[in-house]
């Protein structure tokens, strides 16, 4: 906006553009063929979101859809892990093709790029910001659906994402303690401050099952997801339990074997964007 506007539009040439925020959106690679974009978030560590990403890859793909993963957590992935993913993706003059687990789904990781997967990622936010905006450019993915599985919290990472990646909804994790609230909060409101749609909330560790009575135990006390939820005004996807074989299965790197329909809502919610 000139600094010589009296408020008048009419006749102006700016009318219309002057205040319209500027673009960061980076292009993907020439050759991707990119359906929907969904972010996964959460407010803070430890609350099982890349097995969230995981989950949610896995029970799309299971409806016969192309499904890739980028990982955006560059200091801490684990993505590859979870799938069993190793080794160094394939490259060509137009690109880098994503790494294929067992059953198909692509994936895209900092680890598979290391020589030593336990080597650590000792690098500033704006490199490490880059090498995110690459995993977009540079390679070459044909997915219907990209789940981006970010860090947590609002920094650096999920501001590139947001601002480079054209996400279509973003689903927020968290876990059942007294702080959920202040978590999903700012997530709720970094999303909103980016016009990033909200596709909802997905409670991890929930309870967990007896397995000789079936009784729930509320392992991190008492749930107020649905509170939140109400008062921001976005609807719980699922709820999660405490699952041994769940965090067998990533560590093994076979997650794609896992059984269960917990997470039927989110996907039914993804496919409706």
């Amino acid at each position: 906006m000139s600094n010589e506007c009296n408020n008048d539009c009419s006749g102006c040439a700016s009318a219309g553009n002057c205040n319209k925020p500027q673009s960061f959106l980076e292009k993907p690679n020439a050759m991707s063929e990119i359906g929907k974009v969904i972010g996964i978030v959460s407010g803070k560590g430890g609350v099982g979101k890349t097995m969230i990403s995981s989950l949610l890859a896995v029970s799309m793909h299971r409806r016969n859809k192309t499904v890739g993963i980028l990982d955006a957590d560059i200091t801490g992935p684990s993505v590859p892990t979870a799938f069993g993913v190793h080794g160094a993706p394939d490259v060509c003059e137009t690109g880098i093709f994503p790494k294929k687990s067992k059953m198909g789904v692509d994936v895209m990781s900092i680890n598979i790029l290391l020589e030593d997967e336990t080597a650590p990622v000792v690098w500033r936010g704006p490199i490490i910001a880059g090498t995110v905006k690459q995993f977009w450019t540079d390679v070459i993915w044909k997915d219907e659906y990209l789940f981006v599985d970010m860090p947590p919290g609002t920094g650096d990472v999920p501001l590139t994402v947001f601002q480079s990646l054209p996400v279509d909804g973003i689903v927020i994790v968290t876990s059942p303690q007294e702080l959920v609230s202040m978590i999903v909060g700012k997530a709720v409101k970094m999303a909103q401050m980016m016009d990033i749609p909200i596709i909802g909330i997905i409670e991890n560790m929930s309870y967990y099952e007896c397995p000789d009575c079936g009784k729930k135990i509320n392992v991190f006390g008492e749930s107020h997801v649905d509170e939140v939820a109400e008062k921001y005004g976005i609807p719980v996807l699922a709820k999660l339990p405490v699952c041994t074989d769940l965090a067998k299965l990533c560590d093994s790197g076979t997650i794609e074997l896992f059984e269960g329909d917990w997470l039927e809502n989110a996907v039914d919610a993804i496919e409706k964007l």
